[in-house]
Protein backbone atom coordinates (compact mmCIF):
# COMPACT_ATOMS: atom_id res chain seq x y z
CA UNK A 1 0.00 0.00 0.00
CA UNK A 2 1.37 3.38 -1.07
CA UNK A 3 0.19 6.29 1.08
CA UNK A 4 0.11 9.75 -0.48
CA UNK A 5 -0.77 13.09 1.10
CA UNK A 6 -1.97 15.95 -1.14
CA UNK A 7 -1.94 19.46 0.37
CA UNK A 8 -4.20 22.24 -0.85
CA UNK A 9 -5.55 24.63 1.80
CA UNK A 10 -7.78 27.00 -0.19
CA UNK A 11 -9.78 28.39 -1.85
CA UNK A 12 -12.90 26.93 -3.51
CA UNK A 13 -11.73 27.30 -7.11
CA UNK A 14 -8.18 26.14 -6.42
CA UNK A 15 -9.45 23.09 -4.54
CA UNK A 16 -11.86 22.12 -7.31
CA UNK A 17 -9.00 22.39 -9.80
CA UNK A 18 -7.03 19.73 -7.90
CA UNK A 19 -9.67 17.08 -8.70
CA UNK A 20 -8.08 15.86 -11.97
CA UNK A 21 -4.81 15.22 -10.12
CA UNK A 22 -6.56 13.24 -7.40
CA UNK A 23 -8.44 11.15 -9.95
CA UNK A 24 -5.34 10.35 -11.93
CA UNK A 25 -3.31 9.43 -8.83
CA UNK A 26 -6.00 6.99 -7.75
CA UNK A 27 -6.62 5.52 -11.19
CA UNK A 28 -3.05 5.31 -12.45
CA UNK A 29 -1.12 4.15 -9.39
CA UNK A 30 -1.78 0.67 -7.98
CA UNK A 31 -2.92 0.17 -4.40
CA UNK A 32 -2.88 3.85 -3.30
CA UNK A 33 -4.35 5.28 -0.11
CA UNK A 34 -4.95 8.95 -0.85
CA UNK A 35 -5.13 11.57 1.91
CA UNK A 36 -5.84 15.31 1.56
CA UNK A 37 -4.94 18.16 3.92
CA UNK A 38 -7.08 21.29 3.60
CA UNK A 39 -8.53 24.09 5.73
CA UNK A 40 -11.44 22.96 7.86
CA UNK A 41 -13.93 25.24 6.09
CA UNK A 42 -13.17 23.60 2.74
CA UNK A 43 -13.13 19.96 3.83
CA UNK A 44 -16.60 19.25 2.45
CA UNK A 45 -15.30 19.99 -1.04
CA UNK A 46 -13.11 16.91 -0.70
CA UNK A 47 -15.43 14.76 1.42
CA UNK A 48 -17.60 13.76 -1.57
CA UNK A 49 -14.65 12.99 -3.85
CA UNK A 50 -14.64 9.22 -4.44
CA UNK A 51 -10.89 9.25 -5.07
CA UNK A 52 -10.04 10.62 -1.60
CA UNK A 53 -9.75 8.12 1.26
CA UNK A 54 -9.10 10.53 4.16
CA UNK A 55 -9.52 14.29 4.65
CA UNK A 56 -7.40 16.03 7.30
CA UNK A 57 -8.73 19.40 8.50
CA UNK A 58 -6.33 22.27 9.17
CA UNK A 59 -7.47 25.08 11.42
CA UNK A 60 -8.02 23.90 14.99
CA UNK A 61 -5.48 22.18 17.26
CA UNK A 62 -3.03 21.85 14.40
CA UNK A 63 -0.42 20.27 16.61
CA UNK A 64 -2.76 17.26 16.80
CA UNK A 65 -3.23 17.34 13.04
CA UNK A 66 0.53 17.28 12.56
CA UNK A 67 0.79 14.36 14.96
CA UNK A 68 -1.84 12.43 12.99
CA UNK A 69 -0.05 13.17 9.73
CA UNK A 70 3.23 12.02 11.22
CA UNK A 71 1.63 8.80 12.45
CA UNK A 72 0.13 8.13 9.02
CA UNK A 73 3.67 7.58 7.72
CA UNK A 74 3.15 8.73 4.13
CA UNK A 75 5.34 7.57 1.28
CA UNK A 76 4.98 10.83 -0.64
CA UNK A 77 3.68 14.36 -0.06
CA UNK A 78 2.26 16.30 -3.02
CA UNK A 79 2.22 20.04 -2.31
CA UNK A 80 -0.35 21.82 -4.48
CA UNK A 81 -0.32 24.97 -2.36
CA UNK A 82 3.39 25.67 -1.95
CA UNK A 83 3.85 28.35 0.70
CA UNK A 84 5.72 28.79 3.97
CA UNK A 85 3.13 26.81 5.92
CA UNK A 86 3.31 23.80 3.61
CA UNK A 87 7.10 23.95 3.71
CA UNK A 88 6.99 23.68 7.49
CA UNK A 89 4.58 20.76 7.30
CA UNK A 90 6.78 18.93 4.80
CA UNK A 91 9.80 19.56 6.99
CA UNK A 92 7.93 18.10 9.95
CA UNK A 93 6.87 14.98 8.04
CA UNK A 94 10.32 14.34 6.56
CA UNK A 95 9.01 12.46 3.52
CA UNK A 96 9.74 12.67 -0.19
CA UNK A 97 7.72 15.59 -1.49
CA UNK A 98 6.95 17.22 -4.81
CA UNK A 99 5.38 20.57 -5.66
CA UNK A 100 4.22 22.45 -8.75
CA UNK A 101 5.70 25.52 -10.46
CA UNK A 102 3.82 28.34 -8.75
CA UNK A 103 5.44 31.00 -10.97
CA UNK A 104 5.33 33.72 -8.32
CA UNK A 105 8.04 35.76 -10.03
CA UNK A 106 6.23 35.69 -13.37
CA UNK A 107 2.94 36.64 -11.72
CA UNK A 108 4.61 39.50 -9.83
CA UNK A 109 6.14 40.86 -13.01
CA UNK A 110 2.81 40.61 -14.83
CA UNK A 111 0.88 42.40 -12.08
CA UNK A 112 3.45 45.09 -11.32
CA UNK A 113 5.07 45.73 -14.71
CA UNK A 114 2.57 44.11 -17.12
CA UNK A 115 5.35 41.87 -18.47
CA UNK A 116 3.49 38.73 -19.45
CA UNK A 117 6.03 35.94 -19.06
CA UNK A 118 3.38 33.42 -18.01
CA UNK A 119 3.43 30.16 -20.00
CA UNK A 120 0.26 29.33 -21.91
CA UNK A 121 -0.49 26.48 -19.51
CA UNK A 122 -3.54 26.02 -17.31
CA UNK A 123 -2.84 25.68 -13.60
CA UNK A 124 -4.23 22.13 -13.70
CA UNK A 125 -1.43 21.15 -16.06
CA UNK A 126 1.04 22.85 -13.73
CA UNK A 127 -0.42 20.84 -10.85
CA UNK A 128 0.42 17.69 -12.79
CA UNK A 129 4.10 18.64 -12.74
CA UNK A 130 4.01 17.74 -9.03
CA UNK A 131 2.98 14.13 -9.72
CA UNK A 132 5.11 13.67 -12.82
CA UNK A 133 7.90 11.99 -10.76
CA UNK A 134 5.34 9.35 -9.74
CA UNK A 135 4.48 8.61 -13.35
CA UNK A 136 1.01 10.16 -13.13
CA UNK A 137 -0.25 11.85 -16.31
CA UNK A 138 -3.21 14.08 -17.09
CA UNK A 139 -6.09 12.08 -18.57
CA UNK A 140 -7.66 15.32 -19.91
CA UNK A 141 -11.10 14.30 -18.66
CA UNK A 142 -11.66 17.60 -16.87
CA UNK A 143 -13.03 18.47 -13.45
CA UNK A 144 -14.66 16.16 -10.90
CA UNK A 145 -17.25 17.58 -8.53
CA UNK A 146 -19.67 15.30 -6.70
CA UNK A 147 -22.66 16.97 -5.07
CA UNK A 148 -23.04 16.09 -1.40
CA UNK A 149 -26.81 15.76 -1.16
CA UNK A 150 -29.73 14.90 -3.39
CA UNK A 151 -30.92 18.49 -3.59
CA UNK A 152 -34.41 18.83 -5.03
CA UNK A 153 -34.02 20.41 -8.45
CA UNK A 154 -34.82 24.09 -8.50
CA UNK A 155 -37.52 23.57 -11.14
CA UNK A 156 -39.36 21.24 -8.73
CA UNK A 157 -39.04 23.65 -5.80
CA UNK A 158 -40.47 26.40 -8.01
CA UNK A 159 -42.79 24.65 -10.51
CA UNK A 160 -42.97 27.71 -12.80
CA UNK A 161 -39.20 27.44 -13.30
CA UNK A 162 -38.82 24.59 -15.78
CA UNK A 163 -35.76 25.98 -17.54
CA UNK A 164 -33.67 28.77 -16.09
CA UNK A 165 -30.32 30.52 -16.26
CA UNK A 166 -27.93 30.59 -13.28
CA UNK A 167 -25.95 33.71 -12.38
CA UNK A 168 -23.01 33.50 -9.94
CA UNK A 169 -22.53 37.06 -8.70
CA UNK A 170 -20.03 36.39 -5.92
CA UNK A 171 -16.25 36.52 -5.77
CA UNK A 172 -13.89 36.87 -2.83
CA UNK A 173 -12.79 40.33 -3.94
CA UNK A 174 -14.93 43.22 -5.18
CA UNK A 175 -12.73 43.89 -8.23
CA UNK A 176 -13.67 40.44 -9.57
CA UNK A 177 -17.40 41.13 -9.27
CA UNK A 178 -19.46 42.77 -12.00
CA UNK A 179 -21.57 45.58 -10.46
CA UNK A 180 -25.33 45.06 -10.37
CA UNK A 181 -25.87 47.91 -12.84
CA UNK A 182 -23.85 46.19 -15.57
CA UNK A 183 -25.15 42.71 -14.74
CA UNK A 184 -28.70 44.05 -14.95
CA UNK A 185 -28.04 45.19 -18.52
CA UNK A 186 -26.86 41.69 -19.42
CA UNK A 187 -29.88 39.97 -17.88
CA UNK A 188 -32.53 42.40 -19.07
CA UNK A 189 -35.10 40.67 -21.27
CA UNK A 190 -33.50 37.22 -21.29
CA UNK A 191 -36.15 34.62 -22.23
CA UNK A 192 -35.71 32.40 -19.16
CA UNK A 193 -36.18 32.78 -15.40
CA UNK A 194 -32.97 33.60 -13.55
CA UNK A 195 -31.58 32.05 -10.37
CA UNK A 196 -28.85 34.02 -8.58
CA UNK A 197 -26.35 32.00 -6.53
CA UNK A 198 -23.80 33.28 -4.05
CA UNK A 199 -22.84 33.40 -0.38
CA UNK A 200 -24.41 35.33 2.51
CA UNK A 201 -22.27 38.36 1.68
CA UNK A 202 -23.82 38.50 -1.81
CA UNK A 203 -27.41 38.63 -0.59
CA UNK A 204 -27.74 42.42 -0.71
CA UNK A 205 -26.19 42.66 -4.19
CA UNK A 206 -28.50 39.88 -5.36
CA UNK A 207 -31.52 41.79 -4.08
CA UNK A 208 -30.32 44.93 -5.80
CA UNK A 209 -30.04 43.01 -9.04
CA UNK A 210 -33.45 41.39 -8.63
CA UNK A 211 -35.16 44.70 -7.89
CA UNK A 212 -33.55 46.30 -10.93
CA UNK A 213 -35.48 43.90 -13.17
CA UNK A 214 -39.02 44.00 -11.71
CA UNK A 215 -40.67 42.48 -14.78
CA UNK A 216 -38.57 39.30 -14.78
CA UNK A 217 -38.75 36.05 -12.84
CA UNK A 218 -35.65 36.21 -10.66
CA UNK A 219 -34.88 34.13 -7.57
CA UNK A 220 -32.11 35.33 -5.26
CA UNK A 221 -30.73 32.31 -3.38
CA UNK A 222 -27.59 34.04 -2.08
CA UNK A 223 -26.90 32.97 1.49
CA UNK A 224 -29.78 30.49 1.48
CA UNK A 225 -28.02 27.46 0.03
CA UNK A 226 -24.90 25.46 0.82
CA UNK A 227 -22.10 25.31 -1.72
CA UNK A 228 -23.33 21.86 -2.79
CA UNK A 229 -26.92 23.05 -3.15
CA UNK A 230 -25.75 26.00 -5.22
CA UNK A 231 -23.76 23.58 -7.35
CA UNK A 232 -26.92 21.56 -7.96
CA UNK A 233 -28.77 24.72 -9.01
CA UNK A 234 -25.98 25.46 -11.48
CA UNK A 235 -25.88 21.89 -12.75
CA UNK A 236 -29.61 21.99 -13.56
CA UNK A 237 -29.41 25.35 -15.35
CA UNK A 238 -29.37 25.95 -19.09
CA UNK A 239 -26.33 28.19 -18.77
CA UNK A 240 -24.15 29.89 -16.16
CA UNK A 241 -23.18 33.55 -16.23
CA UNK A 242 -20.36 34.04 -13.76
CA UNK A 243 -17.50 36.17 -12.53
CA UNK A 244 -14.03 34.67 -12.15
CA UNK A 245 -14.93 32.73 -9.03
CA UNK A 246 -15.15 29.28 -7.48
CA UNK A 247 -18.57 28.50 -8.93
CA UNK A 248 -17.12 28.97 -12.40
CA UNK A 249 -14.71 26.10 -11.72
CA UNK A 250 -17.41 23.93 -10.14
CA UNK A 251 -19.60 24.50 -13.19
CA UNK A 252 -16.81 23.22 -15.44
CA UNK A 253 -17.57 19.75 -14.04
CA UNK A 254 -21.07 19.84 -15.52
CA UNK A 255 -22.45 19.90 -19.05
CA UNK A 256 -23.67 23.45 -19.39
CA UNK A 257 -22.26 26.50 -21.21
CA UNK A 258 -20.28 28.97 -19.12
CA UNK A 259 -20.17 32.71 -19.84
CA UNK A 260 -17.30 34.04 -17.72
CA UNK A 261 -16.76 37.75 -17.04
CA UNK A 262 -13.32 38.95 -15.95
CA UNK A 263 -12.44 42.12 -14.05
CA UNK A 264 -9.02 42.81 -12.55
CA UNK A 265 -7.78 39.22 -13.06
CA UNK A 266 -6.83 37.76 -16.42
CA UNK A 267 -7.12 34.26 -17.92
CA UNK A 268 -3.39 34.33 -18.73
CA UNK A 269 -2.73 33.61 -15.05
CA UNK A 270 -3.97 30.10 -15.84
CA UNK A 271 -7.27 29.95 -13.96
CA UNK A 272 -9.87 30.03 -16.72
CA UNK A 273 -12.59 27.30 -16.93
CA UNK A 274 -10.91 23.92 -17.25
CA UNK A 275 -12.69 21.92 -19.93
CA UNK A 276 -10.06 20.29 -22.15
CA UNK A 277 -12.72 17.91 -23.41
CA UNK A 278 -15.01 20.76 -24.56
CA UNK A 279 -13.10 24.05 -25.01
CA UNK A 280 -15.89 25.60 -27.11
CA UNK A 281 -18.43 25.28 -24.30
CA UNK A 282 -17.28 28.37 -22.40
CA UNK A 283 -16.54 31.98 -23.28
CA UNK A 284 -14.29 34.61 -21.73
CA UNK A 285 -15.27 38.28 -21.67
CA UNK A 286 -12.82 40.98 -20.66
CA UNK A 287 -11.88 44.57 -21.45
CA UNK A 288 -8.75 44.40 -23.56
CA UNK A 289 -6.15 47.12 -23.76
CA UNK A 290 -6.33 48.41 -20.17
CA UNK A 291 -2.83 49.36 -19.07
CA UNK A 292 -3.75 48.78 -15.40
CA UNK A 293 -4.84 45.17 -15.86
CA UNK A 294 -4.11 42.82 -14.16
CA UNK A 295 -3.80 44.96 -11.04
CA UNK A 296 -3.66 41.89 -8.81
CA UNK A 297 -3.45 38.12 -9.13
CA UNK A 298 -6.42 37.82 -6.75
CA UNK A 299 -8.22 41.14 -6.28
CA UNK A 300 -8.96 44.19 -4.13
CA UNK A 301 -11.82 45.57 -2.07
CA UNK A 302 -12.07 48.41 -4.60
CA UNK A 303 -10.46 49.50 -7.85
CA UNK A 304 -7.02 51.01 -7.12
CA UNK A 305 -7.54 53.47 -9.98
CA UNK A 306 -11.09 54.35 -8.82
CA UNK A 307 -12.56 53.95 -12.34
CA UNK A 308 -13.19 50.15 -12.40
CA UNK A 309 -13.07 50.18 -16.20
CA UNK A 310 -12.32 46.45 -16.31
CA UNK A 311 -15.96 45.88 -15.38
CA UNK A 312 -17.93 49.02 -16.22
CA UNK A 313 -16.54 49.05 -19.79
CA UNK A 314 -17.46 45.43 -20.53
CA UNK A 315 -19.02 44.79 -23.94
CA UNK A 316 -22.57 44.12 -22.79
CA UNK A 317 -23.82 43.55 -26.34
CA UNK A 318 -21.04 41.03 -27.00
CA UNK A 319 -21.88 39.13 -23.83
CA UNK A 320 -25.56 39.07 -24.76
CA UNK A 321 -24.75 37.74 -28.22
CA UNK A 322 -22.71 34.92 -26.67
CA UNK A 323 -25.53 34.03 -24.29
CA UNK A 324 -27.96 33.91 -27.20
CA UNK A 325 -25.57 31.75 -29.22
CA UNK A 326 -25.18 29.23 -26.38
CA UNK A 327 -28.95 29.11 -25.82
CA UNK A 328 -29.61 28.44 -29.49
CA UNK A 329 -27.32 25.41 -29.28
CA UNK A 330 -29.31 24.15 -26.28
Amino acid sequence: MTKILVIRFSSIGDIVLTSPVLRCIKEQLPNVELHVLTKIQYSELYSTNPHVDFVHEWGEENHLVLADLKTADFDFVIDLHKNLRTSKIKSHLRKDSFSFPKLNVQKWLYVNFKWNLMPDIHIVDRYFEAVKPLGVKNDHKGIDFRIKIDFISFSKRFPTTDKYLAVAIGAQFATKRMPAEQMSEILKGLPYPIVIVGGPGDREEGEKLRQSLPGQNINNTCGGLTIHESAQVVKDAQLLITNDTGMMHIAAAFELPIVSIWGNTVPELGMYPYRPQAPQSYSIHQVDGLSCRPCSKIGFAQCPKKHFKCMVDQNILGIRKQIDAFLVKK
